[in-house]
């Protein structure tokens, strides 16, 4: 891979010499979660999305899960101990973490904001998540993803 094919997530695991394997496709707009696991040829259980947050306190959250299920926000809420979380709105997400929607990675934000896993991630020896720009995934180890982006894993789902 060229030095320019490297995204800022890619290039951050190779400072902390961890390993993965990277995948680039071409991306549609209305492409699903469930379409990318296709593309990949993985189980999209084992496929994994990154979505932001704000507690009532107002403290961002990242919340990592299986792109075939859906953040439970109670759930959500107790695993980081707030009284209650939403989305953030699409235009915040680019100056809060460096990621556009579509392509935001748990990886290298702006910011270490507390992260969360779903627990099934420790299931599998490879998942997959963004590489930080739309049309890049990459596969890792689940524990070394936990450990770069200093996940906890809770039942969010």
């Amino acid at each position: 891979m060229k030095k320019e094919d490297k995204t800022n997530v890619m290039r951050f695991l190779d400072g902390k010499k961890i390993a993965y394997e990277s995948h680039s496709y071409e991306p549609d707009a209305s492409m699903s979660g469930e379409e990318i696991a296709g593309i990949l040829g993985e189980d999209p259980g084992k496929v994994f999305k990154t979505l932001v947050t704000q507690g009532k306190s107002g403290a961002y959250y990242v919340f990592v899960v299986p792109v075939e299920a859906e953040l439970d926000l109670k759930k959500a809420a107790k695993a980081c101990a707030e009284k209650a979380i939403s989305m953030i709105r699409q235009k915040e997400l680019l100056p809060l973490t460096g990621y556009v929607h579509g392509g935001c990675s748990p990886v290298g934000m702006k910011k270490q904001f507390p992260t969360f896993i779903h627990e099934t991630a420790c299931g599998y020896d490879r998942i997959f998540v963004s590489g930080g720009k739309v049309g890049f995934q990459i596969g890792l180890a689940p524990e070394d993803l936990i450990a770069v982006a200093r996940c906890k894993t809770a039942d969010i789902v």
